[in-house]
């Protein structure tokens, strides 16, 4: 639930990004020079927002990840057999899958 919340940040995210630069880049060609520098003005304040959201998504993401890889790690070091079969099994299938191409 928390990867699709966080996808779903950073698409939202985004398409905010987006929305405002196409607003400067369109709106631009019909505006006095002090309009295009408020436009430019805000465009600039939303990517650094954009940035310093993204900054956090990817440091959430990290976060998410060395969590999984340390349960991962940990389940393994306690059924050691387990993790081999499951790796036996995952290296059959993609053996399988790229045979198939």
């Amino acid at each position: 639930m928390a990867k699709d919340t966080t996808a779903e940040n950073l698409r939202a995210e985004l398409k905010s990004l987006a929305d405002t630069l196409e607003e400067v880049l369109n709106s631009s060609s019909d505006k006095s020079k002090e309009e295009i520098s408020k436009l430019r003005s805000k465009a600039e304040r939303a990517l650094q927002e954009s940035r310093h959201r993204l900054g956090e998504t990817g440091d959430a993401i990290a976060k998410q990840t060395r969590e999984a890889a340390a349960r991962a790690d940990e389940y393994v070091r306690e059924n050691p057999w387990t993790g081999v079969g499951i790796g036996a099994a995952v290296g059959v299938v993609l053996g399988v899958l790229l045979t198939r191409r």
